[in-house]
Order: C-alpha cells, then structure tokens, then sequence
C-alpha cells in the first residue's frame, strides 16, 4: 500500500468535485493499482472517492464513520485490485460494493438507532446507467422490472441508499412488518429470476 496512504493524502474526500471517468478508465486504474502502481492508485482515488464517500455517507449517515468506511475500502481495493475481473462488474460497481460492505458492517458495529435484525442481510448489486452493462445488470433489470413497485422502491432503497426496515416503515409510512415482507418476497423473486 502506498506509504502516504495512512498519513492523510487519501484519508478524508477531495472537496473538489471529481472529474467523470468512464468504466474503461477505472478498469486500466485498477490493473495499474494491481501492479502496485501508486500514482496509478491516487488517480484511482482521485477519481472515485467523492461517490464512495458519498454513497458511505448514505449508509453510515456519520461524516466520521464515512470517512474511516472509505478509508477502509481503498485499503482493501488497494489490496484486492489483481482479483477484479471485468468481465464479471464494472469497476465502479466492484468498488462500490467493497465499500458497501465495509459500511454496513460498521454499520452493524456501531449501529443507527435501529437494531441489527432492521438491517439488510444480503447485498444487491449496483446497477449503474452506463448503456454498455454487463449480461448481469441486464438480466437484474429485466428481474427488478417483475416485481411490484412497493417491492422494487423498498429494495433499491435498502440495498442501493442503505436505508434500514425501521427507516423505510417510518419513510413510506408503513407498518415495519409490511416492508419486511416485501423485501424478503422480493428478493425471493429476484433470486428465482437471475436463476432462470
């Protein structure tokens, strides 16, 4: 890992808003990143932390813990980056979803005002709206696009914007046992169609 990693240079987001790369760019970062190469890494991490940060700030809803959740996960992209494969995600997709588990696990550790059982229990993949997707964000489209809408808004907001049951009961206004419910029958649906 790069030495100036822990000082700070990479610890807390750019307060400048980060430029537009496209998958390809993040893909050649990220096998540049896998050799070990370090300018290769701050540019990787020039380029994605304000959508990192933000999608942890979402999540944790702390700037403290957001910030140590992306700390976290540049650690591991930095350690991780020669297992990335693009042919199976795209690069800000596999990126995100390191960030996302660290973030709910800390989430977990540190809990909201929820309980643990309120949170989600499995991760949905990222779907960008990059025309170029992948076969399996297609094939999740197509998966979501059967379900109801109460369904597919309860489960986009607990796996994408890391909304916990309790937080969709009060925000949809509904009962906490309806909102389970619907997610846990959704996801069913969504696991029974990716397997078709």
């Amino acid at each position: 890992m790069p030495e100036n990693f822990s000082t700070g240079i990479l610890g807390a987001p750019s307060s400048t808003k980060n430029a537009v790369a496209d998958d390809s760019q993040l893909q050649h970062l990220l096998s540049r990143v896998a050799l070990g190469d370090r300018a290769a890494f701050k540019s990787l991490y020039e380029l994605t932390n304000a959508h990192l940060f933000g999608a942890a700030l979402r999540i944790l809803s702390k700037r403290t813990l957001a910030e140590e959740a992306v700390q976290d996960a540049y650690v591991q992209i930095w350690q991780r980056a020669g297992s990335y494969r693009a042919d199976k995600a795209q690069a800000n997709t596999w990126m995100n979803a390191i960030l996302r588990y660290r973030a709910l696990d800390m989430l977990r550790k540190h809990g909201r005002e929820s309980s643990s059982e309120d949170l989600p229990e499995a991760s949905l993949p990222y779907v960008s709206g990059e025309s170029d997707r992948s076969d399996t964000q297609q094939d999740l489209d197509v998966c979501l696009d059967e379900l109801q809408a109460q369904q597919r808004e309860c489960i986009a907001l607990a796996y994408v914007d890391g909304y916990s049951h309790q937080e969709l009961s009060e925000r949809l206004d509904t009962a906490l046992g309806t909102v389970k419910s619907w997610i846990r029958r959704g996801l069913q649906q969504l696991k029974e169609c990716l397997e078709r």
